[in-house]
């Protein structure tokens, strides 16, 4: 195993101070846990909450921030955040106005974040949940039931967090993220592995010239291996496997996320952009905003998704709101 790390039991602490000492605008970390929150939390609005297992950098710490999340929970590396250190952040960003979690589809993930929310509950904080499952590959994996939470969790971040930064109630916020988990879908594959620190080898293997489609993001199988191909015709297949399951039809308009799982290097990443692009005019699907880089990782996992989101004129407006966070800033 080849890491830029010091002791691998250290990774996600010492992770953690390096963000909040990078971007001491947007985020701190409270004490003595795994929790970064917005500078200046609580704020008197709703507030989002989000988290995971560690890997996955930049989500979700990279996301705190104005116009997106008050607070993200790390857990260790591909493993759950506790339903303490959940419970705390909500504490510590709960504005008088209600705070929504957003979880990942993880069994770990949501019965700990449900337990949290039974803690804040039994305080008397408001709290709403949405759980997001906009990965088309499986219905159900390693770590599921039903379909997976993946890259598209980050358009319920900037979409719910715009509704929340313009004023809107916790049922409304709710409402846009419910929105947006029911209109985004989203698939992945990966040529290459990734390995947990911690366990010092590579989580799974693929030949030299095999690539899997359809992995999770924490290495989980997907729904088959084959050849390598050519990059076109593997957005084809992704992005075919996700139209099929989308609301989308000539005439609508929708976002693009051409997500890097790590290790894929901008260059492929826009050469892949390029195909989704075309394949989208040439359905007659309009395309409002594309993002394209590494938004939720695998650690160095080479592979990339694609997410698209359906809009209709409130989710644009939310979309194109400004945000300042570590790892997204739009004006």
């Amino acid at each position: 195993m080849k890491k830029i790390i010091n002791n691998p039991a250290n990774v996600v602490d010492e992770m953690l101070d390096g963000m909040s000492l990078a971007y001491p605008q947007y985020v701190r970390r409270l004490k003595g846990l795994n929790v970064l929150v917005r500078a200046g939390a609580p704020a008197p609005k709703v507030a989002l909450v989000s988290g995971g297992g560690s890997g996955h950098e930049p989500a979700h710490g990279g996301y705190v921030g104005r116009g997106m999340l008050d607070a993200a929970v790390a857990g260790t590396v591909f493993t759950s955040p506790t339903p303490d250190q959940i419970f705390e952040a909500i504490k510590a960003v709960n504005g008088g106005k209600g705070v929504l979690l957003v979880v990942k589809n993880y069994t770990g993930d949501v019965l700990n974040f449900d337990m949290a929310a039974e803690m804040a509950d039994a305080e008397g904080i408001d709290v709403e949940k949405v759980v997001v499952n906009d990965d088309v590959a499986v219905e159900n994996s390693t770590w599921t039931s039903g379909r997976r939470g993946i890259a598209g969790t980050l358009f319920v971040h900037k979409l719910a967090g715009a509704k929340a930064e313009a004023g809107g109630s916790l049922a409304e916020v709710k409402t846009v993220a419910e929105k947006v988990v029911a209109n985004v879908r989203s698939m992945g594959m990966a040529i290459s592995p990734c390995t947990v620190p911690e366990a010092g080898k590579p989580s799974f293997t693929l030949k030299e010239d095999e690539m899997e489609i359809g992995i999770g993001i924490h290495g989980e199988p997907g729904t088959h291996r084959e050849a390598i191909r050519p990059a076109d015709e593997i957005v084809d297949q992704l992005l075919g496997k996700v139209l099929a399951d989308h609301p989308l039809k000539s005439g609508d308009e929708a976002a693009v996320m051409v997500n890097g799982l790590g290790a894929t290097p901008m260059m492929e990443l826009l050469i892949a952009n390029r195909r989704v692009a075309h394949v989208l005019s040439s359905k007659g699907i309009r395309v409002a905003k594309t993002v394209v880089g590494n938004f939720m990782t695998s650690l160095e996992m080479g592979g990339f998704s694609i997410s698209l989101l359906k809009l209709d004129a409130e989710l644009k407006q939310l979309l194109l709101a400004p945000a300042e966070t570590p790892a997204f800033v739009q004006f």
